[in-house]
């Protein structure tokens, strides 16, 4: 599956949902949480339902963010969009494991009532949106169903009582690019994909891409969007070129051919083990999709 662009519809619009499938996005959200309002709740969950029945060719592409489990909403959104059958599920808020391990016993009862296959249902999760879940970054190792984990930085400022979470040059002040980090670190020990949060200004794509660009070559294999606009940008920067994937191969064969080497060398410098494994993972990565 790739997961370069995540696009966010709200769950109570089925025009903007309509036309988030349409576009080329990896994965769309229809969100029941933020962008939903508490008395639209019940009926964006089975707009949403009803969408996913709809459109059973695009479901494995479509996943549903519900609200956190420590509001009073999260098994109703489950109850109503399991049914549907969507790609996946996003949950927001997660303050450490016991959060996403309790959704997955959520799930699998769901699946066994909509004759889902057990287990099936992949999770993305929101993780430093609150000052305790940045100290439980790294704890998601072996937790079942997670497949990538992302970032928030609204919810984080609001959490601490900050009145900004930007510098005066528009970039994430201090805090912020350590929850960037935590995550991306965090990813890497669960073994899952990082996602980098949105971009909230949709209309700057020229900063958007040279974000993307940035923490790219930081880490990070996809980025959330919030505006069909900023989906051909977030591709194209999180897919390699060709002569980056010239050049991977390059690197592999060359190990290849010297068994036991240490350091070679290449294009007039040397190379060591770690850029031979970084080749193999840019490789692994573009096979993969």
């Amino acid at each position: 599956m790739k997961m370069r662009s995540w696009l966010f519809a709200p769950g109570d619009s089925e025009k903007k949902m309509a036309k988030a499938v349409r576009c080329p996005a990896d994965i769309v959200i229809f969100d029941l949480e933020d962008a939903v309002v508490n008395e639209n709740k019940p009926l964006a969950r089975q707009m949403v339902r009803d969408f996913l029945r709809a459109n059973p060719d695009d479901r494995n592409r479509i996943f549903v963010r519900v609200n956190p489990l420590d509001g009073p909403y999260t098994l109703d959104d489950l109850a109503a969009v399991m049914p549907g059958r969507p790609g996946g599920i996003m949950l927001p808020k997660v303050y450490g494991r016991q959060d996403v391990e309790a959704l997955d016993k959520y799930l699998e009862a769901l699946e066994v009532a909509n004759n889902i296959e057990q287990g099936t249902t992949p999770v993305i999760i929101l993780v430093t949106e609150t000052a305790e879940s940045m100290f439980h970054c790294g704890d998601f190792k072996g937790v079942p169903r997670v497949i990538a984990m992302t970032w928030g930085a609204e919810d984080l400022a609001d959490s601490i009582g900050a009145s900004s979470n930007t510098n005066e040059d528009g970039s994430y002040s201090f805090t912020y690019e350590l929850a960037r980090s935590m995550c991306l670190l965090g990813a890497s020990k669960a073994g899952v994909t990082p996602i980098e949060t949105i971009q909230g200004d949709f209309r700057d794509l020229d900063r958007l891409r040279l974000r993307a660009e940035r923490v790219r070559r930081d880490g990070y294999r996809g980025m959330l969007a919030i505006h069909p606009a900023q989906v051909d940008v977030i591709n194209d920067a999180f897919t390699p070129s060709e002569e980056e994937i010239t050049e991977a191969r390059e690197i592999v064969a060359l190990f290849a051919a010297n068994p036991g080497v240490g350091t070679i060398g290449y294009k007039g410098g040397m190379l060591d083990r770690p850029y031979l494994s970084r080749a193999q993972q840019l490789l692994a990565q573009v096979e993969g999709e």
